[in-house]
Formats: structure tokens, C-alpha cells, sequence
């Protein structure tokens, strides 16, 4: 017995997910925070991509890369932006004068004016950490951790496993996607 996804689905049917496959959704998807959101469904949740990039240049002129890795390193790989979150930010950081954009080995560096100092400092006692785990991942045991560690073995066996290991690792892995949504009905059944 197959079940449907959808119906195990504790928050009812999926509707107008034009780029789910057998897998389940595709990157940029819900429930996916790389380049923007990983986990929950809450992309934006994952940080104030504004309020990161302020709190990073406040301590250095960086490029657009370096602040989307930056940010990754913070937040222990729980959200690293996209290049689409991040030069936007930039860009409208710049258009409301609190950060300047200058060219630099071919690319742009971006630093904060005077403005932009200023406005860090009044402002920053009253963001949230944008680096911080959500109060709702801190609890119970790291999964996104555990689910980068399980990429990282099937990436590992991907390279090395012979043709009968390859087969019995879908079979683990096709179980293990099913168990995690039974996990999650299970829980809301009882």
C-alpha cells in the first residue's frame, strides 16, 4: 500500500505545486531554505535578509558572495540566500542611501555610507538575531543537521555502492521518505 502524500499531509492537500515530481517538492519549493528557505514552508522567516546584510557590512565591506556565505556560516548552514534575495537587497539598500556599491575586481563591493552607520546603529538593538536558530527549530534534536549528514553518506554512496547496494539503498531511502510523512500523521493522530 502506496498512501497519498497529500493525504498525510498534516496541513491538508497540496495545491498549486506546479513543479512537484515523485520526489516531493523542487528546490525553491516549500520546505526548502537554500538559496532562501529550507524547512517549514517559512522562506521568509529564515532570517531578515536586510537586516543580515546590514549587520555584515556594518563590520566590512563585502561582495554579494561573500554575504550570501557569510550569512550560511552564521547560521550554521540553517539558510544561506539566494543570489535573487541578496543583490536586490543591495540594490535597494543603495537607492535608500545606506550602502554604497562601488566596482572592485570586477565586482561590486558593497560598504555602508555614513547613513548606513548611522542608521545600524539607531536600528539594530531592535532587530532579531538574523543568524539565530528559529524558537520552534531549537527544540528537540538538530534535523536539518541530520538531514545534512544523511545527503552527505547517500552522496558518498552514490560513488562507491555497487549496483546491488544502489538498490537496496532506494529501497532505504524510498521507506525513509514514507516513514517521515507516517511521522508526521502518526503524531497528529494521536
Amino acid at each position: 500500500m502506496n498512501p497519498d502524500m497529500n493525504d498525510m499531509n498534516p496541513q491538508g492537500p497540496r495545491r498549486g505545486r506546479r513543479h512537484e515530481g515523485r520526489g516531493g517538492p523542487r528546490r525553491g519549493g516549500e520546505g526548502h531554505r537554500h538559496g532562501g528557505g529550507r524547512g517549514r514552508g517559512r522562506r521568509a522567516q529564515r532570517g531578515d535578509v536586510r537586516a543580515a546584510v546590514l549587520t555584515l557590512l556594518a563590520e566590512e565591506p563585502m561582495h554579494g558572495y561573500q554575504l550570501m556565505q557569510t550569512i550560511a556560516e552564521r547560521s550554521e548552514g540553517r539558510w544561506t540566500p539566494s543570489p535573487g534575495a541578496i543583490y536586490p537587497t543591495l540594490a535597494v539598500l543603495s537607492d535608500e542611501g545606506l550602502v554604497t556599491l562601488a566596482e572592485s575586481d570586477g565586482r561590486k563591493l558593497a560598504s555602508l555610507t555614513p547613513t548606513g552607520v548611522q542608521h545600524v546603529e539607531e536600528s539594530r538593538a531592535t532587530w532579531p538575531n538574523p543568524f539565530q536558530r528559529d524558537a520552534e527549530d531549537g527544540a528537540g534534536p538538530d534535523l536539518h543537521a541530520l538531514t545534512r549528514d544523511l545527503v552527505e553518506a547517500v552522496r558518498h554512496a552514490a560513488r562507491t555502492a555497487s549496483d546491488a547496494q544502489r538498490e537496496r539503498l532506494a529501497e532505504v531511502l524510498t521507506s525513509a521518505r514514507r516513514d517521515v510523512y507516517r511521522a508526521l500523521v502518526d503524531e497528529t493522530e494521536a
